[in-house]
């Protein structure tokens, strides 16, 4: 999910998880005259994943990250992590915002956090949303995401002080594991192919190219998008970050940019806009652009549909558990399938 707020400057009571007064006394503490006033803050994301605050001083607006309210996985929402990926990147061609402050005394605000600019921007997340652009627009905002995706990857993770970031050697072996136990910890029904699947991703494991900054959740609503040019303004949630096998990313782009053509579905894609490119117009000019081999570009697409109907799966269980709170959770359950014959198609057609 994008960490972009909704229009106008925050108002009303302290949010949960977040006291502005104590923020305000530690800012002056350890920055001081970077606040000029009372702050006001206001939650702009919540659930599961980590929070994330608009602040203000009235003059000045930054934005402020800390774990979800009662967490205990501390490593799946480490902001010292999250921080220092920032820090590193902010000197590179690659879009960030800029990095303000790391706090990890728990006193604070309850749980370590940081603080970063706030980037004028807006995050895309369904054709719907892209309609008000046009064809030309949009195509162009589709197309400068796979231009920023190559700027990551193009990055030394060494000269970023990146160079210790992740394990990518056996990356792939790894993830395929990780996300096989996820499945496991969710199953309460029989999914006809998520095994084969799971088994075949793990009989055709490519060799990986060399290890970059890995995003792990590259799309365009965890970008910000704006300006005259429509340029990618920041990228956002660097949660899953690490260092790895960059074509993950673009397995992932490639199938968030493949039409799912589910009517009223909860879960949708933005590719189904007026002149969004196709995904084997994402993938050349991914290869054109970084000098990669994406010959195997159909394993790490399978791999995403994979780990996408695992996490839907992962939803459906907490939905039977009661769990879940919303509209569009009864309906999840039976996206999984879809999610799965599309994983298979995709390995075979490859």
């Amino acid at each position: 999910m994008s960490t972009v707020p909704p229009p106008g400057p925050p108002t009303g009571s302290a949010p949960p998880g977040l006291d502005p007064e104590r923020l305000r006394e530690y800012l002056d503490r350890e920055r001081p005259g970077l606040a000029g006033g009372e702050l006001t803050a206001r939650l702009i994301e919540g659930g599961r994943s980590n929070l994330t605050y608009d602040v203000t001083d009235g003059r000045n607006r930054w934005v402020v990250r800390r774990p979800p309210l009662g967490h205990v996985l501390a490593t799946a929402h480490d902001m010292k992590r999250e921080f220092r990926v920032i820090s590193g990147l902010h000197p590179t061609p690659v879009p960030v915002p800029a990095p303000v402050l790391l706090c990890e005394d728990e006193s604070v605000l309850g749980a370590p956090f940081y603080v970063m600019e706030f980037v004028e921007g807006t995050p895309y997340r369904t054709a719907e949303d892209l309609a008000p652009l046009g064809p030309e627009r949009t195509r162009a905002a589709a197309l400068g995401l796979v231009d920023t995706l190559v700027e990551l990857h193009a990055v030394d993770p060494a000269e970023a002080g990146l160079g210790d970031f992740g394990r990518p050697d056996g990356f792939l072996d790894r993830q395929l594991r990780r996300w096989g136990k996820q499945l496991d910890a969710s199953r309460n029904r029989d999914l006809p192919g998520i095994d084969e699947l799971h088994a075949a991703l793990g009989r055709e494991l490519p060799g990986s190219p060399a290890p970059t900054v890995v995003h792990g959740d590259y799309r365009l609503d965890n970008v910000l998008i704006g300006g005259p040019d429509d340029g990618i303004r920041a990228i956002l949630d660097w949660e899953m970050s690490t260092l790895g096998d960059p074509l993950t990313d673009l397995g992932l782009l490639v199938m968030y940019g493949t039409k799912l053509d589910l009517p009223d579905s909860p879960i949708s894609t933005t590719a189904s806009a007026a002149g969004h490119p196709t995904a084997d117009e994402i993938v050349a000019r991914y290869a054109a652009a970084s000098g990669r081999d994406v010959s195997a570009v159909h394993w790490y697409t399978a791999f995403a549909w994979f780990k996408l109907a695992v996490i839907l799966e992962g939803i459906h269980y907490r939905y039977t558990l009661g769990q879940t709170v919303g509209a569009g959770f009864d309906r999840i359950g039976e996206l999984v399938p879809v999610f799965i014959q599309h994983g298979l198609t995709t390995l075979r057609k490859g």
